[in-house]
């Protein structure tokens, strides 16, 4: 088959859906397939053999000037000013701009592929392109309706919380598209079910397809070092519960020697670096970002304890990964988690979304327990390997991808049957 595989950004090491592009892309290609990416900024790092088309935006939140006001010269036509305006009144243009531009690529050459795959655009955009003649199929990691409320609840002030509807404001348009799609794939049944409930997709057409780890996340060499706690948050938001686990470690660093790593960019002033000051723990916290992927696996693997305290997830990879790395975990008991860690306590310790006490506890129990911390790391990479192939999604994609096309084709044939009737 060829595959047009579209996504409005791809950050390559950090969050779902840059991840999702470059591993599902090579692995189809292994299969024999053709795939073409389509991405905005941030571009993704794809394999040999994926050939990648720079759809570029305005990129108007990249680091370090998120929101920036472009130079008049940027602007190339009237979709860069919609990007801009919806920008400045407080919306995230990206799904709905990047979708009008393949759109309008698409008109040119939809007929080099056989189906188009939505990587959580969901814009009007497209839907368009099936009237080219070119099936959609769509993956949804999980409905951002989680993040809306999450960040709805946690919003200090009134005036936040209407910035927030506003920005948001994209999930009316995302809503109506999910709705309209022929076939939505996702990666838990946890988000399935939140897809259907939040997105009102019927869930007949929603599969569930597990993600995949790859082969690079691999139990460490080096010894681990003693106290160490790691997290992963790709975003530095409320949704991540990093703020649950910085208060945590203030508690468990008054006892013990302990210090505490987190894969993420903090946001310059934002609310981790203000609570890491509040709770005086600079000086044994520290931030990894942009690295390498083998540097990334040597960071997660130097951990005694790896912590996943997020308030919902539609899969976490980080959490696979780590397991992948044979560190032991404490995770917490929210959206897809459970799915991937197993809910009976032999890879991981669940703990309840938000609660302060509990991590501590478990965190500390966890420390003081080297042999449980070694058969848990253990029975975490055996799970992965049973469970979590990149080889294992890419087949059943393209199953996927072939049912969507037969489909296609049947509303087409009797689309035509009912013209000629008609006649």
């Amino acid at each position: 088959m060829r595959i047009a595989l579209l996504s409005y950004r791809s950050k390559p090491h950090c969050g779902g859906q840059g991840v999702y592009v470059r591993h599902l892309s090579r692995e189809l290609v292994r299969l024999g397939h053709e795939v073409e990416v389509f991405s905005g900024q941030p571009y993704p790092d794809l394999d040999e053999g994926v050939v990648l088309t720079k759809v570029p935006s305005l990129d108007l939140y990249r680091e370090p000037d998120p929101f920036r006001v472009p130079h008049l010269r940027e602007f190339r036509d009237l979709i860069d000013v919609e990007e801009f305006l919806t920008m400045c009144t407080a919306g995230f243009p990206e799904p709905k701009t990047f979708a009008a531009r393949v759109a309008r690529l698409m008109k040119d050459r939809a007929g080099d592929f056989d189906i188009a795959h939505d990587n959580q655009v969901l814009a009007h955009g497209i839907l368009e392109l099936e009237d080219l003649g070119l099936p959609v199929i769509a993956t949804i990691h999980h409905p951002i309706t989680m993040d809306r409320q999450i960040d709805l609840q946690t919003a200090p002030t009134r005036r936040k919380r209407l910035a927030l509807r506003r920005w948001y404001g994209f999930l009316r348009m995302q809503t109506k598209v999910a709705k309209r799609l022929r076939k939505v794939l996702t990666p838990s049944e946890s988000s399935r079910r939140d897809v259907a409930r939040d997105f009102g997709v019927d869930p007949q057409r929603v599969q569930t397809i597990l993600l995949g780890v790859d082969d690079v996340f691999a139990p460490p060499t080096a010894p681990r070092v003693p106290g160490r706690i790691l997290a992963m948050a790709s975003a530095d938001a409320p949704l991540k519960g990093i703020a649950t686990l910085l208060e945590a470690f203030a508690k468990l660093s008054v006892e013990r020697d302990v210090s505490l790593v987190l894969v993420t960019r903090p946001e310059p002033g934002g609310r981790t670096e203000q609570l890491i000051d509040q709770l005086g723990i600079a000086n044994k916290v520290s931030f990894v970002n942009g690295v390498s992927d083998a540097e990334l696996v040597e960071v997660m693997g130097s951990a005694e304890v790896g912590c996943v305290p997020s308030l919902y997830e539609g899969f976490s990879l980080p959490t696979a990964e780590l397991m992948a790395c044979a560190t032991p975990l404490v995770v917490s008991r929210a959206g897809a988690i459970p799915e991937v860690v197993g809910d009976d306590g032999v890879c991981a310790d669940l703990v309840t979304p938000g609660d302060v006490g509990e991590l501590v506890s478990a965190i500390g129990a966890l420390l003081d327990d080297p042999e449980r911390r070694t058969a848990m790391g253990a029975a975490g990479r055996a799970r992965v390997e049973e469970l979590f192939s990149w080889r294992a999604v890419a087949e059943a994609t393209a199953a996927a991808y072939e049912e969507t096309i037969r489909d296609f084709e049947q509303d087409f044939e009797s689309e035509q049957e009912s013209r000629r009737a008609d006649r």
